[in-house]
């Protein structure tokens, strides 16, 4: 069966001609203004998570599915890979290593804990859900860490082709949508303080745009201690990316003993990633005004929203439904693991 055009694996990117680009970069500026202009209108519709939507929509729309599939898709894959990586280092500016130690240390061995109970078990019922491998891998990483960021990181590190991206970012997406409507209304069933939903917000929701439009609903207490929380697990980003990238490196592979000798080893660490660290430290440091904060933070959310846009693009409605059925029950599944281990976290970090 041949495989639709928008799952394919991309070409690769040719400096030579940058004119190929220009498209579909354009299309991602135009869409990712639009999603701005309505994040300002409703703010409670995250801009990142308009931007996955709009290009969910132009590509399944019939004039502008042509378009995307056609001339604007190399800009497109661009901007999902590699501005990908650019906003993922300039993410690190979000993150305060004074911030995240003032959370006290039970509750950093606990949203360490989440992580990794996060990480496993959606890994183990992706699986068994019979999702592939790489799928497995990538939708854990996103759901335990900072979803499509942590997606976009995790694909660099173990080289995985962008395109098997796609429906990964679909289902995080689709599942921190999915929180920003539901958690807000078990507050008063669940009779829980602002400081509880917000450290509960910060340790199940995956996106950062997410968790800031769910914990907003119950206040700035709320908003500030799910931020924390949140960036805490965004700085895990890092050590889990290093661990990915050394078993990938150092793990047996299959194959005669010349191919693995002249396979191209990836590095334990990637660049975009010592940036993230390297960001983290400046940050930290305290030596960065808050213009250039406020700067790097909105060119992050450029970076992002036009990568985002670009993944969002290569989803076709159509064939998501023929072969993502089982990955959406295991998505599922793999969120409310994570919604009760981030309220029994929080509970214990703010109770």
């Amino acid at each position: 069966m041949p495989v639709p055009r928008s799952f394919r694996e991309p070409g690769p990117d040719l400096p030579g001609r940058p004119g190929r680009l220009l498209p579909g970069l354009a299309t991602a500026a135009v869409a990712l203004a639009a999603a701005f202009l309505v994040h300002r209108l409703v703010p409670a519709l995250p801009a990142m998570t308009l931007a996955v939507v709009l290009g969910v929509l132009a590509a399944n729309l019939p004039a502008s599915g042509v378009w995307t599939a056609g001339r604007a898709r190399p800009g497109l894959d661009f901007a999902g890979k590699h501005l990908m990586r650019g906003g993922i280092v300039l993410l690190g500016l979000k993150v305060s290593i004074m911030d995240v130690l003032g959370l006290g240390w039970l509750a950093l061995v606990l949203i360490v804990a989440v992580v990794a109970a996060s990480f496993g078990g959606t890994y183990l019922i992706s699986r068994l859900f019979r999702l592939p491998p790489v799928t497995s891998l990538l939708v854990a990483t996103g759901f335990s860490i900072c979803g499509a960021s942590a997606i976009g990181a995790m694909a660099a590190v173990r080289r995985i082709r962008h395109v098997d991206t796609v429906l990964p970012v679909a289902l995080v997406t689709l599942c921190g949508t999915l929180a920003i409507g539901v958690l807000p209304l078990l507050v008063h069933p669940l009779q829980l303080s602002a400081p509880v939903f917000g450290a509960w917000t910060g340790a199940s929701v995956h996106d950062v745009g997410q968790v800031v439009a769910t914990a907003q609903t119950a206040g700035t207490a709320a908003l500030g201690i799910a931020v924390v929380v949140k960036l805490t697990r965004v700085l895990l980003l890092a050590p889990v990316a290093a661990l990915a990238g050394a078993h990938h490196r150092f793990a047996p592979r299959a194959g005669n003993a010349a191919d693995r000798d002249n396979a191209k080893l990836p590095p334990v660490v990637p660049l975009f990633v010592l940036g993230f660290v390297a960001m983290v430290g400046l940050r930290s440091t305290g030596w960065l005004a808050e213009g250039w904060l406020e700067a790097g933070a909105a060119l992050q959310d450029i970076l992002l929203g036009a990568a985002l846009f670009g993944l969002g693009s290569a989803v076709r409605i159509r064939t998501l439904l023929h072969t993502g059925g089982r990955a959406l029950l295991a998505a599922l599944a793999s969120w409310f693991l994570i919604a009760v281990l981030g309220l029994a976290a929080a509970l214990l970090i703010a109770g």
